[in-house]
């Protein structure tokens, strides 16, 4: 049966299929892998709303994101590591048409670290 989208959607990230299936890879990782992509994608939004103007700096955008963090509730997975509640909190804070390009790149990214960290394992088994 095909998943559907709706905008009743329980989550946010739930909205956008692309985001919603890149959000259950990345919960699904290994701590080390979310943490991998939590800084690109921290690095990326970053670089998208200081090009879009959105922010003047790095700085501004920490603030925002502070003073955010500061008003959620703190139960869900990803809010147990700080730099990947950050990273969530960012994107959740995006306009939704660059969250959508923006998890277009997550997607990529989440599927390269995931691969990578197989073929370091298919390595390492071979030794």
């Amino acid at each position: 049966m095909k998943e559907e989208f709706t905008t009743n959607a329980r989550r946010w990230y739930d909205k956008d299929p692309v985001l919603s299936s890149a959000m259950k890879t990345l919960e699904e990782s290994d701590d080390e892998a979310q943490i991998k992509i939590a800084l690109n994608l921290i690095k990326i939004i970053t670089e998208h709303n200081i090009s879009n103007s959105e922010y003047e700096s790095v700085e501004d955008i920490v603030s925002a994101t502070e003073d955010i963090l500061e008003n959620t509730k703190k139960g869900r997975w990803y809010d147990l590591d700080g730099t990947l509640r950050t990273a969530i909190s960012l994107l959740q804070n995006c306009p939704e048409s660059t969250r959508h390009e923006i998890a277009k790149q997550m997607a990529k990214n989440v599927i390269e670290i995931i691969k990578k960290e197989e073929d370091d394992e298919d390595e390492e088994t071979e030794e």
